[in-house]
């Protein structure tokens, strides 16, 4: 297969892409991601780093680019006015010089390549604190009018947690006239008011959204059990949608309706949890045999899972990443390792057959997750522009530990 290089697909639009029966491979958790680098902090997880440090986001998307990616999706997470003033958080920048920098940066980086430019939207703190409908609108819409100018070529809605308010985020985005995807944080249960994965695609269709899926909080193969579900009521339902999955790096088997997030593990000792590229290589084989073409990642993933993703779609896309040049498909490369045990490794059986060890001996292999059991109209997911207090702190942790001594 050839690589990459100086290769530029012909239907250059999104719907034109998937309607021609394309996959579209998405790119990885910059949220994390930047967060190891040293870019973005844990707690608010917001993208201000699109000003501070222009250069590590354009590296990222560079290394995404060259593992496959060819959506690069601009750095927009969690960058409404909002969040941006949430809990203490006193930056100096708005919403929208972040949303801007952060589109310039992705334009930059996809026309170096075959890539798309995607504008998003996430979940507020303002809906959670149960503000209304035109007021949550209101939020969007604003980070609406910086994609508008910056004129990318599709818009998200992704990391809902509530059907209701990605409803209405696809319904501000849909005014735009650009195509629209709609992912939402959940698994096979639900969203957080325990509407199913299939009912959650038939009002994210019907309220405008051409593209539908899920993405962060489980694992890949949990993502893709999720949206089959959501394909099977489409379908269904009689409407007609293209599908997409960007799922976490990380295993979650005993993730409860919460996802990882509810992990004693989460965010600072995940690791152990972490997919190896040919896990990858399952999951995109998993997601395209399921019907899904736009196939990318979120949290923990990095650019080589990326590239796992696409070496194991080459046959399908008709090209390998420019990245491959530096990688043997399944091992390949071992051959021209000194050692000869190390030599023999360089196959794909052994590969696909490797059962990692954690190297944790005094660790058991699953967690209990902190299944607290709230979400919006609870006191305790109020947000507030002031600093978390000593006495809230003290509620969440005499909390805390309730939960656990319940457990």
């Amino acid at each position: 297969l050839p690589p990459l290089d100086g290769y530029k697909c012909l239907n250059t639009g999104i719907l034109e892409r998937l309607n021609a029966g394309e996959i579209v491979i998405g790119d990885g958790g910059f949220v994390f991601a930047l967060e190891k680098r040293g870019y973005v902090k844990a707690g608010p997880w917001t993208p201000e780093a699109t000003v501070t440090h222009p250069e590590a986001v354009r590296q990222l998307h560079r290394e995404f680019l060259r593992a496959g990616a060819n959506v690069m999706q601009a750095f927009t997470f969690y960058a409404s006015d909002d969040k941006l003033e949430n809990r203490g958080q006193a930056l100096k920048i708005t919403g929208a010089q972040i949303n801007e920098a952060a589109c310039d940066l992705a334009r930059e980086v996809a026309k170096e390549g075959d890539a798309l430019v995607a504008g998003g939207v996430a979940q507020t703190p303002s809906y959670l604190s149960c503000k209304s409908e035109t007021e949550v609108k209101a939020i969007f819409k604003k980070q609406l009018d910086v994609f508008v100018k910056k004129n990318v070529d599709f818009l998200i809605a992704e990391y809902f947690e509530h059907v209701e308010e990605a409803g209405w985020a696809v319904q501000v985005l849909k005014t735009s006239g650009k195509p629209v995807a709609a992912s939402l944080c959940i698994g096979p249960e639900g969203d957080m008011h325990g509407v199913s994965p299939a009912e959650c695609a038939i009002r994210l269709v019907k309220a405008g959204a051409q593209i539908v899926g899920v993405n962060c909080h489980f694992d890949p193969l949990t993502c893709v059990k999720t949206v089959k579900m959501m394909k099977e009521g489409v379908e269904k339902a009689g409407l007609k949608a293209h599908y997409m999955v960007q799922p976490l790096a990380y295993h979650t088997p005993d993730c409860n309706c919460q996802g990882f997030i509810d992990l004693p593990e989460f965010p600072f000792a995940l690791e152990p949890r972490i997919l190896t590229r040919w896990d990858m290589h399952q999951y995109a084989r998993e997601a395209y045999n399921a019907g899904i073409h736009y196939i990318g990642g979120c949290c923990g993933y990095e650019p080589y899972h990326i590239r796992a993703v696409s070496e194991e779609l080459a046959p399908e896309r008709g090209f390998l990443p420019a990245a491959s040049e530096k990688h043997g498909l399944w091992g390949a490369g071992l051959e021209m390792h000194t050692k000869p045990w190390v030599r023999a490794r360089s196959r794909r059986e052994y590969w696909e057959n490797i059962r990692p060890a954690s190297g944790r001996p005094k660790c058991p292999s699953l967690s209990t997750p902190e299944s607290w059991g709230v979400t919006k109209g609870h006191s305790d997911l109020l947000q507030h522009k002031e600093a978390t207090s000593t006495q809230e702190m003290k509620h969440v942790l005499e909390k805390q530990k309730k939960v656990k001594s319940s457990a």
